[in-house]
């Protein structure tokens, strides 16, 4: 089966109906834009994702609920925290004595940040620094990325979101995330995913120029910074997911390919099998 015919039929069959945008939805997430008394990073401090701080986060706790069908009162992972762009809106959407949070990124200063100013309002919401080498974000990790092991236990959470975390990651070291959020997932639990997932037959549509590197399933868009914004072929997307141990529920293209869609990267939604808790 080719890529995109994997993607096809991903999209179109597999994939049950995105969740209605409810008068509380919008709500909330009009809150999270507008409210000043949320935490918000400086300016100056924002390390990663282009665009408005507020907005994105809004926008995302959106297709976390709609798309990905979070529900308040359960255990959510972030893998990529970042400087809390994810957090600080789930703060508004998780239930305070049921649902709970962790955070994980290599990058010191965002986690000090999220330590700091979002735990002692919000103490469900946990943040860890795992120090793994990247060539962009540290440099100097002491962790091997295709060695990861997050230091929790099977089943230990019901939503884990990497968003745009595929995207600066090789391959080999993508593979090793699946099957870490196959072992975390609990029965029914969702893996929200970002990519770039191309078909491997044209790349000229794109609004970024992809090239394949080398003979492998990676693609790069940024010669001096191959990680910066990095592609995946579908079908290893798929093909991997499968055998993590995850069900694939859809592949939706993004609007980075010029075409209209509600996100801009690729997005993945994939199942632990076995019945929710």
């Amino acid at each position: 089966m080719t890529a995109t015919l994997a993607l096809r039929q991903t999209t179109s069959e597999a994939a049950p109906a995105i969740g209605s945008m409810t008068p509380e939805l919008a709500w909330l997430m009009a809150h999270v834009q507008t409210n000043r008394f949320l935490p918000h990073p400086p300016p100056d401090s924002i390390f990663v994702g282009d665009g408005d701080y507020r907005a994105i986060g809004a926008e995302f706790l959106g297709h976390f609920v709609r798309i990905g069908r979070l529900q308040p009162h359960e255990r959510v992972f972030d893998i990529g925290c970042g400087i809390g762009r994810m957090a600080v809106p789930l703060t508004q959407y998780l239930d305070p004595e049921r649902g709970s949070y962790d955070g994980v990124d290599p990058v010191m200063d965002g986690i000090l940040w999220c330590a700091q100013t979002i735990s002692p309002a919000y103490p469900r919401f946990r943040f860890q620094r795992l120090d793994i080498a990247h060539p962009l974000y540290n440099p100097q990790g002491s962790l091997p990325g295709n060695e990861v092991r997050f230091g929790f236990a099977n089943q230990s959470f019901d939503f884990i979101t990497m968003t745009s975390v595929a995207t600066h990651l090789p391959p080999e070291e993508l593979v090793v995330y699946l099957h870490e959020a196959a072992r975390l997932l609990a029965p029914g639990g969702r893996l929200f995913l970002t990519a770039f997932a191309l078909d491997g037959q044209s790349t000229g549509q794109e609004r970024l120029k992809f090239r394949r590197w080398g003979e492998g399933p990676g693609w790069y868009a940024i010669e001096e910074a191959p990680l910066a914004a990095a592609g995946i072929d579908a079908g290893f997307l798929l093909e991997h997911a499968t055998q993590a141990g995850l069900a694939v529920e859809r592949l939706d293209p993004g609007h980075w390919r010029g075409h209209s869609a509600a996100h801009y990267q690729d997005l993945l939604v994939a199942v632990k099998p076995g019945a929710q808790r």
